[in-house]
């Protein structure tokens, strides 16, 4: 099987196209993991140190310094692999003046579906998320988990293939939470393939594969029991902090060395 997304030696930097000399001015700095069919994928790592900026590269809204960036056999603009891509940025891209449904009947006209089967598709999204009896209101009037789940349902409003979720359930209640995550164990089954960033351990738990990031580099990637065993310890927070922390002591000694 080929992988649906293919991070090669990515390197990045704001602000700059042309490689760069000193590591620390880097964003990414020689990021390598793939995603392949059937495939939960976890992007784990503090606030910063890169996951979003990731996210950009795979979805074609930026290009990388150095490396290459394929989704589906193919590099940014995606001319045929975007349309089989569902994708869910961290800031809400929701119309907050219309409701649900006329936020779903819209995104699904961008993606070019015929209005039939975005009408299949909207009772099978809601019900999923959740969110029938709101339906119809204002999506202005929604709290923000509401407005989670809503922007999930669009990411899904086309069946893609591959889904790009950037912090999905951030604000969203423990119970709505391991529905949510019900659902991606189902929509993998059926060979779809899913990259999620989180700070939530136990939904990394969940997935086939974590990815730990820390200041731009790959610490550690694998199954969570693979971590576990690597790391000698019990619990994902725990093997987080521990490569974290190593990871931390490594930058102070390259610091010296550059002092």
């Amino acid at each position: 099987m080929e992988p649906v997304i293919k991070v090669s030696r990515v390197v990045q930097a704001f602000g700059r196209k042309t490689p760069v000399k000193d590591t620390r001015q880097l964003v990414l700095d020689g990021i390598d993991f793939e995603v392949m069919p059937g495939e939960t994928v976890c992007l784990l790592g503090p606030s910063g140190c890169g996951k979003t900026t990731l996210i950009d590269l795979i979805i074609g809204n930026t290009v990388p310094v150095e490396g290459t960036v394929e989704v589906l056999g193919e590099q940014a603009p995606y001319p045929t692999a975007r349309a089989r891509v569902g994708y869910m940025p961290q800031g809400s891209a929701l119309y907050e003046d219309i409701t649900a449904l006329e936020n779903l009947r819209f995104f699904g006209t961008m993606e070019g579906m015929p209005r039939a089967e975005i009408e299949r598709r909207i009772p099978e999204l809601l019900e999923f998320t959740q969110l029938g009896a709101h339906a119809k209101k204002l999506v202005g009037a929604y709290s923000g988990g509401m407005k989670q789940r809503l922007s999930l349902a669009v990411a899904m409003i086309h069946s893609p293939q591959v889904l790009v979720l950037d912090e999905p359930t951030v604000g969203i209640d423990p119970a709505h939470r391991a529905s949510i995550w019900d659902e991606f164990e189902r929509l993998a089954g059926q060979g779809k393939s899913i990259l999620v960033t989180t700070h939530i351990m136990d939904e990394a738990a969940r997935c086939h594969r974590v990815v730990i990031l820390h200041g731009g580099r790959v610490l550690a990637s694998g199954s969570p029991q693979g971590i576990l065993e690597r790391t000698g310890t019990e619990s994902l927070e725990q093997a987080f902090l521990a490569l974290e922390s190593e990871a931390s002591g490594a930058e102070a000694r390259e610091e010296v060395r550059h002092a």
